[in-house]
């Protein structure tokens, strides 16, 4: 069938054997808390996704990357969401790569290399403040930095190798403060994973709570950005965000995929109805690979990042209406006799619990619409 045929080859191409280890472990499996599927994404190569070919990566574009995590949001919503958050960290890493000094580029290639999983301690949760911003302290000594500071929900808690964290330093030439980001090693002594998601909806995507007491963090892996908070880190940011939205989108997108492609294979369904529901789902996809190719074009700034966000409400919009259509024409006996069907539904609306949401966008959107600066609530 042509339903997703573009994602599944894309996903082969890049990570051979993924999807083909998934589908050959139940969908409730893999939704379930020590799901299987992180595991098989290690194993693939997946870590390394985003990471350029010349830094022993796979080298995705943001299409590519875009299609994978449809593909997988098919097999595993879990998988598709837990993995954004670790590919949203590599993006800013790279991003990072790209301003600092080559040390950065030491550091990506070692998890590209070794297949190691990121997790994210930025705050892009937290209200008002921008994916840098610090929501952990730090205090430098000697050794190193001492970190404190929890964050959660933090997805691939109990999978992950690092922790990615923004924290606030003095500048080494004495002058003040500046953002740096922390990689702190999941071994780390004071670094501890505790309970925190109670829904066994996207279970799988190990969304715990990390707390880091007086954790300390070597220089070698604390990359400073000669910025202060709240300055000189929009282009950063903004290409964090922008990942972060077409990356969640195309996980979503998954998830519904995964119902449409029972009702497209049910040919008890009448045509109509099916194609229907293909068109209106294909349009939405369509939206998002534009944003994507935006990407992929150098285009990083304000404006995209205001369509990202527009496509991302428009598809939360598009998934409200084929999501329950889907599940009607399944009909109640599907619904009754397997949780798979309610799973997916329930997992396919949570693109609209991620932040920024579209009710805190609404002031910064009307001032964007009228010449001022796109601002994230």
């Amino acid at each position: 069938m042509r339903f997703l045929e573009r994602e599944r080859t894309t996903l082969a191409k890049l990570l051979p054997d993924l999807d083909a280890g998934l589908c050959e472990i139940p969908l409730m499996e893999l939704e379930r808390p020590g799901s299987p599927g992180i595991a098989l994404f290690r194993d693939s190569g997946g870590p390394g996704l985003l990471v350029p070919e010349s830094h022993q990566g796979r080298g995705a574009t943001a299409l590519d990357a875009l299609r994978v995590q449809r593909a997988i949001g098919s097999r595993s919503p879990s998988l598709a969401v837990g993995t954004t958050m670790h590919h949203f960290s590599m993006a800013t890493l790279v991003g990072l790569g790209a301003l600092g000094d080559g040390m950065e580029w030491m550091l990506i290639e070692g998890v590209a290399a070794s297949n190691r999983i990121i997790a994210s301690g930025f705050a892009e949760g937290r209200s008002g403040s921008g994916i840098l911003e610090p929501s952990m302290t730090a205090e430098v000594t000697a050794d190193g930095v001492r970190i404190n500071g929890v964050k959660r929900p933090c997805s691939l808690a109990r999978s992950m190798d690092v922790l990615t964290a923004s924290v606030l330093v003095p500048r080494e030439d004495g002058q003040g403060e500046e953002l740096a980001v922390a990689l702190v090693p999941a071994d780390s002594d004071g670094l501890t994973v505790s309970g925190f998601w109670s829904s066994a909806f996207l279970a799988g995507a190990e969304s715990e709570q990390v707390t880091l007491t007086d954790v300390l963090v070597p220089p070698e892996l604390l990359l400073r950005t000669t910025a202060t908070t709240g300055q000189g880190l929009d282009e950063l940011q903004t290409l964090g965000l922008i990942w972060f939205q077409v990356l969640m989108t195309g996980s979503y997108l998954g998830a519904a995929g995964a119902l449409v492609e029972r009702v497209l294979l049910n040919d008890r369904i009448p045509e109509h109805e099916r194609v229907r529901l293909f068109l209106e789902t294909e349009s939405a996809m369509a939206t998002a690979e534009g944003v994507a190719r935006r990407v992929d074009a150098g285009d990083l700034g304000e404006s995209a990042l205001a369509q990202a966000l527009y496509v991302r409400y428009g598809v939360q919009d598009a998934l409200g209406r084929i999501v329950p259509r889907a599940v009607e024409l399944l009909g109640g006996l599907n619904f009754m006799t397997s949780d798979e069907i309610g799973h997916l539904a329930a997992s396919a609306n949570g693109l609209s619990l991620h932040p920024p949401s579209r009710s805190r966008m609404t002031g910064p959107f009307s001032d964007y619409l009228s010449d001022q600066p796109l601002a994230i609530a």
